[in-house]
């Protein structure tokens, strides 16, 4: 009687168990609704690349990317940390069709200068050129 009992209790579980997990496989295959274009619209964002990874005090660095959300004609400027907080250098240009950029900016400072685009409130993640 008493495995009769395990029997019918694990079978009970074994049915509850599989329910549950139809019922959460059908929930995951409905569609879920649609937001409003705003709400789905993706957050603008910028890539960096720069030619080389060391240049001479005064030598150009060429800088290119990619860009995502921003207009094409969006002005793009060529930034670095200096004593903690981002500067602009005398580098810009624009997004071009293609949703792409490149410019030049010339380095002066000897060390490591860290590096990013900006467009507006949209910046790269940085990367690091040694000046030598």
């Amino acid at each position: 009687m008493n495995s009769t009992l395990r029997a019918l209790a694990c079978a009970t579980l074994t049915a509850t168990l599989l329910a549950g997990g139809a019922a959460t496989s059908y929930a995951a295959a409905s569609p879920s609704p649609k937001g409003s274009a705003s709400a789905s619209a993706e957050q603008p964002s910028l890539t960096i690349t720069v030619d080389k990874a060391e240049v001479k005090a005064g030598e150009k660095v060429h800088v290119t990317g990619r860009t995502k959300g921003l207009k094409i004609g969006s002005k793009v400027v060529l930034q670095h940390r200096k004593d903690g907080k981002w500067t602009t250098l005398k580098a810009e240009t624009v997004v071009k069709n293609g949703s792409s950029y490149a410019l030049d900016g010339k380095l002066n400072t000897k060390g490591r200068e860290e590096l990013r685009v900006l467009s507006g409130d949209v910046f790269s993640p940085s990367t690091t050129v040694t000046v030598r």
